[in-house]
């Protein structure tokens, strides 16, 4: 089977009005967090805080993907960190990240991180233009996430 590998580097930064443990514990949360995430179609407990996200399939009839990935989460609420690594053998991406979460008083501070390697099972050729596709589909997916998230949160500092 020919593919090719995409890969996805994104990062955001926001500040909202709700207090810190009201967030590390919603984004701690993996369900209650990925309930915020858009055209999940399901995601699987499988043991030990590692979950795998089946998102729904995108693209045309022409040409679809459906992206499958596993990661284990490890939260630490005095670090203010949640990091999620790879679950090999899972599906056809592999995903890492981290929040950072930063108690300021009156306001918590956030920080995303991550990075996503995804296999697309179409030839070499293709990689140029379906790339900027994929990396412009998961970025706008993260997006709205974080909005859901601040929404959640009672809004933006």
């Amino acid at each position: 089977v020919m593919a090719f590998t995409v890969n996805v580097d994104i990062g955001y930064e926001f500040e909202v009005k709700a207090p810190f443990k009201d967030v590390f514990d919603v984004l701690a949360d993996v369900p209650v967090s990925a309930s915020h995430f858009p055209k999940v179609h399901s995601l699987v407990h499988l043991g030990d805080n590692a979950y795998r996200w089946e998102m729904e399939k995108v693209g045309t009839d022409a040409f679809h993907i459906q992206t499958i990935y596993a990661s284990k989460y490890v939260a630490d609420i005095s670090k203010g960190s949640i990091v999620w690594t790879p679950v090999k053998g899972e599906g056809n991406a592999l995903v890492a990240g981290r929040w950072s979460i930063t108690d300021k008083g009156n306001s918590t501070h956030i920080v995303l991180e991550t990075t996503g390697d995804m296999d697309i099972p179409l030839p070499g050729l293709m990689k140029m233009v379906v790339s900027p596709v994929v990396k412009s589909e998961f970025d706008g997916l993260v997006r709205k996430y974080i909005e859901n998230l601040i929404e959640r949160f009672g809004g933006e500092v």
